[in-house]
């Protein structure tokens, strides 16, 4: 099982550093947003079971030689208060720190869920008293207030979809087909369970870099899943001038005038190719506008198929991997 542990303990490294950098700074993500996701999703879980199984294999090396039987030997030598020999304190120490990580990432994520849902039922209940719905649709919710906000809300059976009046004042009708169309991608999609998994990850793990980058990125990758969504009900162009207008006035500016709005759009694209650091680590969802707006008004070839085969399949590599080593070990 040492063999096994020393891979694993490769994989942890490989995939908690260099493997979501360099992700992180390819510019492939925004030619195909899914595909990119998946992998993203296929990093996390396999960096996670590699760590907390290498961890795991080392612990229970003087256990014997196969993952089933040394578990079953080290329930026997709890339970009578022994250790077999040859067990040193590094061993001792491995199990405990697999045993807290494991539990650890779990509650958390448990946690994260029950938040999320606690949260999303009071907003629901507040947005039920203090909005209007939309043209007579109930699941279309109008809230009064002057910043353009528009967001999904995500529930058992009743999701909504809220749109201020401030939104719906700055645009005009097809940017809000276009918004609308946005916001269910989301719900349709369930980017909702996603978005937490990963926020789940780096509130586990605040201290850890690549979980701040890879909760960044996958928040990113989502909205440009959203905007591929509504782009088949609106034109590009039409859902550009759309993000570029709810990003200037959520920067702090009044509505610009028509040629000022297309010359933000093209900025941000401008930007956006100039400044790496705005793709990879959107920190605001404000500078999510510039590579969201860049990848509509300067539209690029999709990744090609050879691409996107190669890439799910080392995200299957990724997922089958680890635990294949694990629980053949």
């Amino acid at each position: 099982m040492i063999t096994a542990a020393v891979v694993l303990g490769f994989f942890a490294v490989l995939l908690a550093w260099p493997a979501p950098l360099v992700l992180a700074r390819s510019t492939w993500p925004a030619r195909a947003p899914g595909v990119a996701l998946v992998l993203w999703q296929a990093i996390a879980l396999s960096g996670g079971l590699s760590m907390i199984g290498s961890l795991l294999l080392y612990g229970l090396v003087p256990f014997g030689n196969m993952l089933g039987p040394s578990i079953v030997t080290l329930g026997g030598n709890l339970r009578a208060g022994t250790l077999p020999s040859g067990t040193s304190f590094t061993h001792v120490l491995a199990l405990g720190a697999a045993i807290l990580l494991g539990t650890h990432l779990l509650l958390n994520l448990l946690a994260t869920f029950v938040r999320a849902e606690r949260q999303r039922r009071r907003h629901h209940t507040l947005i039920a008293l203090l909005s209007d719905p939309l043209n007579g649709r109930p699941e279309m919710r109008v809230i009064d207030h002057p910043a353009p906000v528009a967001y999904c809300l995500p529930g058992a059976g009743h999701s909504a979809t809220v749109l201020s009046n401030g939104l719906l004042r700055l645009l005009d009708a097809d940017q809000v087909r276009a918004v609308i169309a946005h916001e269910q991608a989301h719900l349709v999609q369930q980017h909702h369970l996603v978005l937490l998994a990963f926020k789940s990850w780096h509130s586990a793990l605040p201290w850890f870099p690549i979980a701040n980058r890879a909760e960044n990125a996958v928040a990113l990758l989502v909205e440009m899943l959203a905007d591929d969504r509504a782009r088949r009900v609106v034109d590009d162009q039409t859902l550009a001038r759309a993000i570029a207008l709810v990003g200037f006035a959520l920067a702090g500016a009044t509505r610009p005038p028509d040629k000022e709005a297309d010359a933000v759009a093209r900025a941000a694209a401008s930007a956006s190719e100039g400044d790496r650091g705005l793709v990879t680590q959107p920190e605001h969802p404000v500078h999510q506008v510039m590579p969201r707006v860049a990848r509509l008004v300067n539209p690029t070839v999709p990744l090609h198929y050879t691409a996107t085969a190669g890439a799910l399949s080392l995200s299957a590599v990724l997922l089958a991997g680890p635990a294949l080593i694990l629980f053949g070990a």
